[in-house]
């Protein structure tokens, strides 16, 4: 019988449980990009809270693809003695961190990029000026370097390893989906065409950062969007990337908010159920069938109980959760201590609607201790 609890290693690295805080934008950088105490100090309490592995919140790896205010970057190498303060706090208190890295594509945020943003395709929503111009394919293979370039920034700055942010609609998601990626070149097309720069940009991280130093991806089970990037797909490309040896774990998730057309979990009136837990469980049990890379299971989960089954029922590898920390940043601390009640977040989403508003990342109904 697996013990959640005990250490188990993700590729190199040594983790003291199987439980993962999943990549989170927190709100808490400088507008600059920097690392603040705030933001030292949250990833601190999620060590010290006895978190196996913290993710950061999503880093832009070029200025073009940023997607929110306060948000990481890591496009220069004047931010690596920044960032190695963050990890540095991380070690002290026992945990691993990985860097998340990102590009928002068409979804990023133009008032702050001061440019037109970026896709694999034109975009057009409401207007008959497109929100979004095609990249070249000069352009695509430069943002493979810059995510190569950024990794190896990571690697430098003491990150125990990186992600690379490959779902919710962002740049990579947006290629791999065929109603958002129409080109007619060696980018668009079949799968294996709107998968290629996920697939380049992953051999230029491993280049970049060696055989040993952990990568990990992070893509949708499906996009729940008519014409999105499907199950099947999902199945395909992870075949692929086990083929190439790139990846030495992928974190499913699912959805993909682009106009509301779709939606992350189960809804019940508008709104998410929180009665229902392990929304991508369906997905992950046929991603078992197939592909041994380990693989990291996110949404919904709550409780202790469904994540021990989860993982010894051979679903999950490692156990994935996002604004359970919010709330609780010492939550398996409590659980490990004897206290097995589920976590207090009510999934009400409010968190993620003040950060869009201009706030920090906090819970606003049970507001944690400092």
């Amino acid at each position: 019988m697996i013990n959640i609890f005990d250490p188990v290693s993700l590729g190199s690295v040594t983790l003291r449980n199987r439980f993962v805080r999943s990549a989170t934008w927190e709100g808490m950088a400088d507008s600059q990009g920097y690392v603040t105490d705030e933001l030292i100090d949250l990833m601190r309490r999620l060590a010290e809270g006895k978190v196996g592995l913290i993710i950061t919140g999503h880093a832009y790896v070029s200025n073009e693809g940023q997607a929110h205010h306060h948000q990481l970057a890591i496009t220069q190498d004047q931010y690596i003695e920044n960032l190695s303060e963050m990890t540095q706090v991380v070690h002290k208190a026992g945990g691993k961190i990985f860097l998340q890295l990102a590009h928002a594509g068409f979804r990023a945020d133009s008032q702050l990029t001061k440019i037109l943003p970026v896709g694999p395709t034109e975009i057009y929503e409401e207007g008959p000026q497109p929100i979004a111009r095609a990249l070249t394919v000069v352009e695509i293979q430069d943002l493979v370097e810059a995510f190569g370039k950024a990794a190896r920034r990571a690697q430098r700055a003491g990150f125990d390893g990186v992600q690379v942010h490959g779902g919710h609609g962002y740049l990579f998601n947006q290629f791999l989906a065929p109603i958002f990626n129409r080109r007619a070149d060696a980018y668009g097309g079949q799968l294996d065409q709107r998968a290629r720069f996920l697939y380049e940009t992953l051999q230029s991280i491993r280049n970049k950062v060696g055989s040993d130093y952990p990568v990990m991806l992070k893509i949708n089970s499906e996009d729940y969007l008519e014409n999105g990037f499907t199950i099947e797909e999902m199945l395909k490309v992870s075949q692929k990337l086990e083929v190439e040896g790139t990846v030495d774990a992928i974190e499913m998730s699912g959805g993909n908010s682009y106009r509301g057309l779709a939606r992350f979990a189960p809804v019940r009136n508008g709104k998410i159920r929180p009665d229902q837990e392990a929304w991508y469980k369906a997905s992950a049990v046929r991603y078992k069938s197939k592909i041994s890379i380990p693989l990291i299971l996110v949404g919904g989960i709550r409780s202790l109980d469904v994540a021990c089954r989860l993982v010894s029922d051979q679903i999950a590898d490692y156990i994935s959760m996002s604004r359970p920390f919010i709330t609780e940043p010492d939550l398996i601390q409590r659980w490990e201590a004897g206290d097995l009640n589920p976590s207090r977040c009510v999934s009400d989403t409010l968190c993620f609607k003040k950060l869009l508003e201009g706030e920090k990342l906090r819970c606003h109904v049970f507001p944690s201790k400092p």
